[in-house]
């Protein structure tokens, strides 16, 4: 074998096998998502020895050329005296390296967006060139599966990152040579059988144990859960109504702030596709003069997908269109950056000298036109609003869900309400500063998709200039009202400060600002959604029965909080507890195995963690696949070029790669049923996300479910959100087979809770409720 160091010092590698320390040989300790570590130990004496110095590149490696190990030192060696030679004192040198990727964590992580439904593997080579551009070879980085959501955290190194990255899709990563490789777990499969010549029955080391579960909890984070609508009547003079629920809300925060500083859009942020040299960044604001006529052509586009989930807020900025143009400004995109491909913008067209704007949905130009002029600033703001928080369910590995195959990752459906707006100013005229600003849609897209790229320009040609980007995370909640004989218009929520104009308390309640008093006889409509603690228990029922003998019912239980990844509703619990069943063996298998490097299982020339290892040794009753853990690796006899291997293996079942997972943090848990994992993802019906009130008696009240009854079943409506099913009638006021229905009112403040079901045996319920709320005089 051979040692190389360079001390980066102009003179390249020098070879250092001659002075390793016999008694202190090269070890190399790989571990499964970590970088490998290198101690050896030289010894050294006379003019000619050059001693490392920290940060220098280090390899060690075969005499075929493969490399064993290659990084660099993480520090100045720390040395021994050893006694005086001939040639003067001679000192023993003891030497740590860490594998290439040390590179990588001494850099700062710079902050940028979450990704959003971008692979694994597109995270990781976006994470590396953000920290060295073009310096590793990623040619054997495997895209794996989406990510829906990974939010990098800065104060993390880049390896924390790639082991974080890896744990959520099953996968491992590792560097050396300089090449970044990262693919599925056992990816690479080596066989380890007792019968073949090779094997070392000395070296192989292994013990068993019952991991069994069949009744698994698992618990998440809060979840979006009923579906509440809550109605009032304005009485001219009251500015706070009180919510029924407290809704689930994301933290209101700011996603983007973007004031184009500097000489080109922030590449962190901003994408620019430019063929004609029509985009740049002066006098702080972004420029575009020109296009070449086709879309996409001149555009800059945020370097992440859009979640069309929750409540956001998107503002494009000021702009000054400065003569007649053609394109889309702050579009939203599906598939194509085309006019016609675009879901929801802004759609500017030449009108003389000028430009005029309309709301461009679906591909086409909708709603009033607003025709420029020339001086005038316009601010253009997008709001959407969708029924689903999150629009992509988790996804959770196992030894049977490896990556790309896993649990969960279903998009979830949801309808959207877009709101654009633009605010024209006239710096002349210091009254337009508060103007109100003109809306030019406000309405639902049916079934939007759930992800959706952002432009902000996409020119075909276009003059105009843009001073600021904002993205805005919104409270969950959306507000409407409608005077007499009028239609309905959305209320912003949010601060005062950004022009909303109102906001729900902790109370809960809906606080209107005094320049946004509702008038006597308005109605105001409140949508959102409750929350819950997400959670789920899932049983395996036959293994159950079978292991019941005596006093033992035959329960092998489990409850913990999973950490990562997060499940963000019951659904990801009930997956994150079916990939931990997967795994919950009565036999877990974990083992070592001692051999030179001529006799690696399977013939291999090497072997990493992450590998599979296919385990034959009938004579100890043990068939089965493991994952390589750990490898260690002892330089043993340099001049015969050869190594002595322990391998650490596990099966899942004995250490699980599946969602990490604690003590559930939990005072009191209440004590849920059990579903059999037989029939998980088909126990439950649709919630009623679309039924609303239609009118309101002083006696009554009429109902539309938002979809027809289910074929032999109907709509169950409860006064209180709990008692579900056919034989609980304690607090129930009916059951209807109608999509249309009245109900009897009691009181000014009423509450109503609906939940479908069908003809099974027993019903099938609704997951999530939906609540109806009215507070209107008599």
């Amino acid at each position: 074998m051979k040692l190389t160091i360079d001390n980066l010092d102009g003179r390249g590698p020098r070879d250092y096998t001659s002075v390793i320390d016999s008694l202190r040989l090269p070890r190399v300790k790989r571990s499964l998502n970590k970088p490998a570590e290198l101690r050896f130990s030289l010894v050294g004496s006379g003019p000619d020895f050059v001693v490392p110095r920290n940060g220098a590149r280090v390899t060690l490696g075969k005499m075929n050329g493969q490399d064993v190990f290659t990084g660099y030192l993480t520090s100045a060696p720390e040395f021994e005296y050893l006694g005086w030679g001939e040639r003067g004192p001679i000192y023993r040198y003891n030497l740590v390296a860490t594998s290439d990727e040390l590179l990588l964590d001494r850099k700062r992580s710079p902050r940028r967006p979450p990704f959003v439904e971008r692979s694994a593997g597109d995270a990781l080579r976006q994470l590396t060139e953000d920290l060295l551009p073009g310096f590793f070879d990623q040619s054997a980085v495997q895209d794996v599966e989406p990510l829906a959501f990974y939010a990098p955290d800065p104060q993390k190194s880049w390896s924390e990152h790639a082991a974080e990255i890896a744990q959520r899709v099953r996968a491992c990563y590792r560097a050396l040579g300089g090449k970044l490789l990262f693919g599925p777990v056992g990816g690479m499969a080596w066989s380890l059988d007792e019968s073949d010549a090779r094997f070392s029955p000395s070296g192989l080391k292994m013990r068993s144990f019952d991991r069994l579960l069949n009744d698994v909890t698992i618990l998440g984070r809060s979840e979006p859960s009923t579906y509440v609508k809550d109605y009032f009547v304005g009485d001219g003079y009251s500015l706070r109504f009180y919510l029924s629920q407290l809704p689930f809300s994301q933290s209101a925060r700011t996603l983007l702030d973007e004031e184009y500083a500097g000489t080109a859009p922030d590449p962190t942020h901003w994408t620019v596709n430019d063929t004609s040299r029509a985009i740049e960044v002066s006098g702080g604001k972004l420029q575009v003069s020109g296009g070449t006529g086709t879309d996409g052509q001149a555009a800059v586009s945020f370097v992440e997908n859009f979640e069309l989930g929750g409540a956001v807020e998107l503002q494009h900025g000021d702009v000054i269109l400065s003569g007649a143009s053609d394109g889309v400004l702050g579009g939203l995109f599906p598939d194509t950056l085309t006019v016609a491909g675009c879901l929801a913008g802004f759609r500017i067209t030449p009108n003389g000298s000028q430009s005029k704007i309309q709301a461009l949905i679906n591909g086409g130009t909708t709603g009033p036109a607003i025709s420029t002029v020339a001086g005038h600033h316009y601010s253009f703001t997008t709001r959407f609003y969708a029924t689903e928080v999150h629009r992509c369910q988790g996804t959770f590995h196992s030894s049977a869900k490896p990556g790309g195959q896993g649990r969960g990752g279903a998009a979830i459906a949801a309808d959207v309400r877009f709101v654009l707006e633009v605010h024209e100013i006239d710096p002349s005229d210091p009254g337009s500063l508060v103007a109100p600003s003109t809306v030019l849609y406000d309405d639902v897209i049916k079934n939007a998709p759930a992800f959706c790229a952002y432009a902000l320009i996409n020119a075909r040609h276009m003059y105009c200039s843009v001073a600021f980007t904002r993205f805005l995370q919104a409270p969950d909640t959306e507000v409407r009202s409608a005077l007499p004989q009028s239609g309905f218009r959305t209320r912003l929520v949010g601060s005062m400060i950004e022009g909303a104009e109102c906001l729900v308390t902790q109370d809960p309640a809906l606080q209107f600002f005094p320049q946004s008093l509702p008038q006597a006889n308005e109605l105001i409509e409140v949508r959102y959604r409750g929350s819950q603690r997400s959670v789920a228990r899932i049983a395996n029922a036959a293994d159950i029965a079978a292991r019941k003998n005596g006093s033992d019912d035959g329960v092998r239980g489990l409850v913990r909080y999973m950490v990562s990844p997060p499940p963000l509703s019951s659904v990801d619990c009930e997956n994150a507890a079916l990939a931990v069943l997967d795994d919950a063996l009565p036999t877990a298998w974990s083992g070592e195995y001692d051999t030179w490097s001529d006799f690696l299982p399977g013939n291999a020339a090497d072997i990493f963690p992450g590998d599979a290892i296919e385990v034959a040794a009938p004579s100890r009753g043990a068939s089965f696949r493991a994952i390589v853990r750990a490898v260690e690796i002892d330089a043993a006899d340099l001049a015969g070029d050869r190594s002595r291997y322990k391998i650490r293996f596990a099966d899942d079942a004995a250490e699980s790669l599946a969602p990490a997972l604690e003590a559930a943090r939990v005072s009191a848990l209440f004590e849920i049923p059990a579903t059999d994992l037989t029939v998980v993802g088909r126990n439950f019906l649709p919630a009623l996300s679309n039924a609303e009130v239609s009118d309101v008696t002083s006696t009554t009240v009429s109902v539309d479910a938002g979809i027809s009854s289910p074929a032999g079943g109907g709509f169950e409506v409860r006064r209180t959100d709990y008692g579900w099913g056919q034989d609980n009638d304690r607090n129930l006021i009916g059951r209807f087979g109608t999509r249309s229905f009245t109900l009897p009112r009691w009181a000014r403040v009423q509450d109503y809770f609906l939940r479908q079901y069908d003809n099974s045996n027993p019903a099938k319920y609704s997951r999530y409720s939906t609540a109806l709320h009215i507070d209107y005089p008599l």
